[in-house]
């Protein structure tokens, strides 16, 4: 049995290649599942979502040979917390050129916790356009949904206790890659 990790420790769950090879078989999998990724669009959710996006991009790339569109989703006004959280900064909403009207688009975040992320998502998605399906990539699914929804691409589940945060961190944003867990773990994590 482990000792109990006090709410400030961190423990790394996920490095740099662990991320890498996560990111290069969920690529693997949109190209194999969309049957060479025709008419896909990368759409990340702010912050670390549009990193992932394009990191699945530049894979999807090496694979298939050909570039496939990136943009960016911010979902701040379609949130059912606004009323209980601090203000946030807007961030932009890129949608690529060719825009997403009828094709297979991607919605790319890092974690996936309580789902209420993803459904903002798809209500900012509606206003935008009319996709021919919406699927998801996360890197993280750490379980304890509150609404059904279910990714379709995964890079780890890693179990957590709701005492316990999901760390994500990209060189992009962050300086470094890395997933850790802080905080102290419930029972059956």
């Amino acid at each position: 049995m482990s000792a109990a990790r006090t709410p400030d420790e961190t423990r790394t769950v996920l490095d740099s290649d662990d991320i890498a090879r996560a990111l290069t078989r969920v690529a693997h999998e949109i190209v194999e599942r969309t049957k060479g990724a025709d008419d896909i669009v990368l759409l990340g959710i702010p912050t670390r979502g549009v990193y992932l996006a394009n990191r699945i991009a530049e894979r999807i790339h090496v694979i298939e040979g050909r570039d496939i569109p990136v943009g960016s989703l911010d979902i701040t006004l379609y949130r059912d917390d606004l009323r209980r959280a601090p203000a946030r900064a807007l961030l932009p909403t890129t949608i690529p050129p060719g825009g997403i009207d009828d094709k297979i688009v991607v919605l790319v975040d890092d974690v996936l916790y309580s789902g209420r992320t993803i459904r903002a998502a798809l209500d900012a998605l509606s206003d935008i356009g009319r996709p021919r399906m919406v699927q998801l990539a996360v890197l993280v699914d750490r379980g304890h949904r509150e609404l059904p929804i279910r990714p379709d691409y995964v890079g780890k589940n890693i179990p957590t206790a709701k005492t316990e945060k999901v760390l994500v961190h990209l060189v992009e944003f962050d300086g470094d890659d890395a997933v850790r867990l802080s905080g102290e773990p419930g029972e059956g994590s």
